[in-house]
């Protein structure tokens, strides 16, 4: 099949996928957490045990979905922006020929519910998946850039997300430092 929309749904399923993994993972551990606190056992009394388990999947479904698909729109905007800065085609032929990428995306999201059980397993593989797409992509536009414009996009794309990453850890632990910097001891 020859049609430019065929993959089109691949980004939604890998999304879907890697979403289910991880709240798959998620939900054993905050079901052991809550029977060991002595939870679980009131819940119970309003809920059947896959009614519970069902609520749980379903509310870390959508918070890991929402989580996935906000990643997704911060990287389609930063593609955009780097090739917008650095890339001599302004007609749009780059963003045809990275469209097929994302069918790595989806082989990563299809061995992450292989690896549901460990959560570093599920991190690592989308982490890697995340690493063959950059080079996917960095070979696919590199024929519409000078060398300099090429060093330009990685730098840029390198330096986005570090400042992201950095800046929403920094602000996790400074958040987890005032919680414990109020609490009475």
């Amino acid at each position: 099949m020859k049609n430019t929309y065929f993959m089109s749904y691949f980004p939604l399923l890998s999304i879907i996928l890697f979403s289910l993994s991880l709240s798959i993972n998620i939900e054993m551990v905050l079901l052991d957490f809550l029977k060991s606190a002595g939870i679980y056992v009131g819940m119970r009394e309003f809920f059947s045990d896959g009614g519970i388990k069902l609520a749980l999947l379903a509310l870390l479904l959508i918070l890991f979905f929402c989580i996935y698909a906000a990643l997704k729109l911060l990287a389609d905007t930063i593609n955009e922006v780097s090739l917008l800065f650095f890339s001599k085609d302004s007609e749009g032929e780059s963003l045809k020929k990275i469209r097929g990428g994302a069918i790595i995306y989806f082989i990563g999201s299809i061995i992450s519910l292989l690896m549901m059980s460990s959560l570093i397993g599920i991190l690592v593989v989308f982490a890697v998946t995340t690493v063959v797409y950059f080079c996917y992509f960095v070979y696919k536009i590199s024929s519409s850039l000078s060398i300099l414009g090429l060093v330009g996009v990685i730098f840029f794309q390198v330096l986005t997300w570090s400042s992201l990453f950095i800046g929403v850890i920094y602000l996790a632990v400074k958040v987890y430092n005032s919680i414990l910097a109020s609490l009475p001891i």
